[in-house]
Formats: structure tokens, sequence, C-alpha cells
């Protein structure tokens, strides 16, 4: 697969070959900084992810029956292949996503991190083993794999979404079917050749395309045991009543309305360029962006705007080629359009409009989906931009007279997933961390995501489910326990019938 090719015709990927789709529906592929179509994708009916799921479950059982040294020694391989082909794994999501090659190449970091916790799968599966608990009965627990897990992806991390959700299911002996976003199809199917060059055996790994039909099977069909999904609250909400309506175990991950409380004794200079990239980065089309800013006093407000307005001013918006891009576009003209209309509707409920995206030359010029940031002050809770997740360079400032009233308004937010605090008093971060209601919670870091190592996760209805993305729970999520009490009679012993519960108390 290259990226030179005017319009490709894209494919899915089952039981390890490219197959045709069989539809006749297609979704274009744009290159966002361009605006140009790059690529048509399949979109699959609900007949083809079945034949998909099927065979999947097919292969499962020879894959759950692979020592998990093996499925290890798979995943090494995987890992020295997306290192050694980083570069073209790069150029791919920057066509597709629009995003800066620095900001492509972090993603593939944090995507490895992934891979390296589901390398450590051989720790997570170990069971428990109690000798002789009664009666001479020895009780040991064992993890086991589900079997077809269904995984569904976003289009704002091409790479790093599909490894943190499908890495661990194949470490433990699941046959994993991956549903990327229709906008960003091409990175997904390169990983396909990747676990293939690594050894992965025909139909573990599967990739399906499409849309709302083809998500509408895996959370329906029996033989799909799990779902892990990523995107938006509202189709969040939407997978995990289907799929646990269906009897799925499901964890759906949504929105996030991400605020940073900056205190009156944190460094300005310092925190403003914390906020911009964070609230910037990748035209703000990241789940764990900071959304908006809580200064609190008004000296505090005014100085930060002060200086936010001057160093906005100043950053770069273009095509991922040009040299000093500080981020590019949005993902599509739809997008943008929903993005502008957002900044139109702050104004009219009295937002004040510090820096104007829509006035930037590149947003009136070019023919890609670019929006310049935008900074808005004075932003009250019921305002549209308050309550809503702007999925684009649109950032507010909401004005507080206390900590404890900063707590509150976060707390009262339907979104839980990150939140963050800059301030050099200990008793204040301790007071926030023991009393905000967020998944995430960072001290002076701007965007606190986990390590791959910590769960990730957000809470209220910034996630539905209890499973987790990175950490142990991964492992927990996608296997089921099962508890095994064991007795052998030896030459001298008799089995007699008893009717008395059994305890251990028995002899």
């Amino acid at each position: 697969m290259t990226v030179e090719q005017k319009v490709q015709q894209l494919h899915h990927y089952v039981n390890g070959e490219k197959v045709a789709g069989k539809s006749g529906n297609y979704a274009s592929v744009y290159n966002p900084s361009k605006g140009e179509e790059i690529a048509r994708v399949p979109l699959a009916t609900r007949e083809e992810v079945s034949e998909a799921i099927a065979t999947a479950k097919a292969a499962f059982k020879g894959w759950r029956n692979t020592s998990v040294g093996k499925r290890v020694e798979i995943l090494h391989r995987f890992r020295q292949l997306l290192v050694e082909n980083e570069q073209e794994l790069t150029e791919l999501i920057c066509t597709e996503s629009g995003k800066t090659r620095e900001d492509a190449k972090g993603e593939i970091t944090r995507g490895l991190e992934s891979v390296d916790m589901a390398i450590a799968a051989p720790q997570m599966l170990k069971g428990e083993y109690s000798v002789n608990v009664g009666g001479h009965i020895n009780a040991f627990s064992r993890k086991d794999a589900l079997g077809v897990v269904g995984t569904i992806a976003p289009f704002n991390f091409p790479v790093m979404v599909p490894l943190a959700i499908t890495s661990m299911a194949v470490a433990v002996g699941n046959a994993v079917i991956l549903k990327p976003s229709e906008k960003v199809p091409m990175s997904a199917l390169f990983l396909c050749e990747l676990w293939e060059k690594a050894g992965l055996p025909k139909g573990v790994w599967t990739v399906i395309n499409g849309g709302k039909e083809a998500v509408d099977e895996l959370l329906e069909n029996k033989d799909v045991q799990a779902i892990s999904f990523v995107g938006s609250t509202p189709i969040a909400e939407y997978i995990y009543a289907t799929g646990t309506k269906h009897g799925k175990r499901v964890a759906a991950f949504g929105g996030g309305k991400n605020f940073m409380v900056i205190m009156p004794d944190a460094d300005l200079e310092q925190t403003a360029n914390a906020f911009l990239g964070a609230a910037y980065g990748a035209a703000s089309q990241r789940c764990m962006a900071i959304s908006g800013a809580i200064p609190v006093g008004e000296d505090t407000a005014n100085r930060f705007v002060a200086i936010l307005k001057e160093k906005i001013s100043q950053l770069k918006v273009g095509d991922y080629q040009e040299a000093g891009v500080d981020f590019g576009p949005v993902i599509t003209q739809q997008s943008k359009d929903v993005v502008i209309e957002s900044i139109e509707r702050a104004i009219s409920e009295s937002a004040e409009v510090v820096v104007d995206g829509r006035d930037w030359d590149i947003v009136k010029e070019s023919k890609g989906f670019f929006v310049g940031p935008t900074l808005l002050d004075h932003v009250q809770p019921g305002m549209h931009a308050y309550e809503q997740e702007v999925f684009g360079p649109v950032r507010i400032v909401t004005r507080v007279s206390t900590l404890q009233e900063a707590i509150d308004l976060i707390n009262a937010h339907e979104l839980g997933n990150g939140v963050t605090i800059f301030t050099n008093n200990g008793g204040a971060a301790r007071h926030f961390e023991d009393e905000i209601d967020v998944g995430m919670v960072g001290v002076n870091v701007p965007i606190p995501i986990p390590v791959g190592y910590h769960n990730f996760g957000g809470f209220k209805r910034s996630k539905f489910g209890e499973g987790h993305m990175f950490g142990p729970d991964q492992a927990r999520f996608f296997t089921k326990t099962k508890t095994i009490s064991e007795k052998w009679l030896t030459a001298d012993e008799h089995a007699t019938t008893a009717f008395s519960f059994p305890s251990n108390q028995d002899a």
C-alpha cells in the first residue's frame, strides 16, 4: 500500500486475505489537508460481517490453544515491525487524518505501550491455587479467552486506539475483529500486513470496514462475546445499551469536556504553553484535549487570557508537509462546518471572542478542512460551547472566584473524562484530587492520559461499562475466570454419598 496512489480502492481483511467489498456501497476517504479524495472504502453488509465473524470463530480454538509464550513471541515480532515501519505508518496517519508528523509519531509511540503491556500477558493470565481447601480438594482458577471480540475505533487515532483495544485481546487468546473508522481505514489495513508478517495465524485478526450496519451486526451477533468501543458519547451509549441487551461484555469510551483549573499561584507563562499544546494539538480532535480553562480569580483570568491571546496568534496551522506546523485540519468538511457553527452560536450566546479561528487566511483560501485556533472568554454553564464537546480548535474560558467553585462546576458536568490543575500549592492539589469526580486527573500535567500499564477510563457519561483501555484491567476484560475444585481418590479411599452442603470442615 502506498500513499502516492491517487484514489485507492480499499478492501476488508478476512482470514489473512484482502477481500473486496460485496455491498456496492463505498465511503470516500479524504486527505483533510488537501480536501481531496484519496481512497474509497467498501462498507460491509451484515452478511459480510457475519461471514467474517464465522471465520474468526473457526480460528479462535487454535489460537486459544496456542501457548501464551508462542502468542507473545508473535507480539514481539509485531512490535518490531511497527518500529521498522514507523515512517510509512506515520505518512499514512498524516495523509488520512491531517496530523503533523510529530503528532503521528507520538501516537505510534503510545500505541507501542499497549503492545508492551500485551507482551506481559503471561503475568496477567496467572490464576490462583489453594491446596487442600477441605477433604483433600485443591481449588484453582484460570483465565480463559472469551472467543470472538469486536473492537470499534474512532478517526482521531488511526493507530493508537486500534492497538490499545486489540493488542491485549490478541495476546490472551481471542480472535479479534476491528472496525476502524471509515474516515481513516488505511492505517488499520497496514497493521494487517504487519500482523501477517509477524506470523499471526489466519482469522485471528480481521478488519471489516463499514458503518452502522456493520456495527449492528457486531453488537447483535451471538458469536461476538465482547465489544470495545472508542468514540463520541451518544454512540458510546448506543453501543453499550445495544451490546449489553444482546448479552455482551461492553466497554464503551465516550467524549470528554476536560477542564484546566489555573490557580493564582501558578506560573502563567508555563501554564499557557501547556494549555496551547493540550488544547489545540491535533486540531483539538482528542477526547483528552483540554476543552477549557477555569482560572481562579479575575486577576488570574485577565493575565492568563492576555498571555494566551498573544501565543495563539503565533500558532501555525497548515499541511503536515509544511515546516513548523503546530496542527492541521479537522477531519472532514462537515466537521469544519460544525466547528464554525459552534463559534457563531457562542457569539449569539454572548461569549466574548478573544481569537477568531474563522479569520485565518488558510481557512478562507485552502481547499483543506482548516479551522484556526479560537478562544472564547466569559463562557458560562448552559451555553452550548460549555456543555458540548466541540471536536475542533474552539476552546473556552470560564471564570470562577474559588477553587471550590471550579470543582463544583466540573463535577456538575455530565462528562468526566480528564481534568487537570496547575498550581504550586500541594494542599490545593490534594483537595482537588480528593474532591474531583473525574476519571483521569492531572496536577501540572496538561493531558493526564495514563501510560500503557495504568488503566484508562473516565467517569459519568465519558465511559459506559466497567472495562478499561490500557492497563491490567484490559486482561480482565478480555478473559473470563473459571474456578476449579479438584480431588483425586487414592487407592485406599472410597467415594461415599453425602447430602450435606460441602464445607471446609470435611475430612
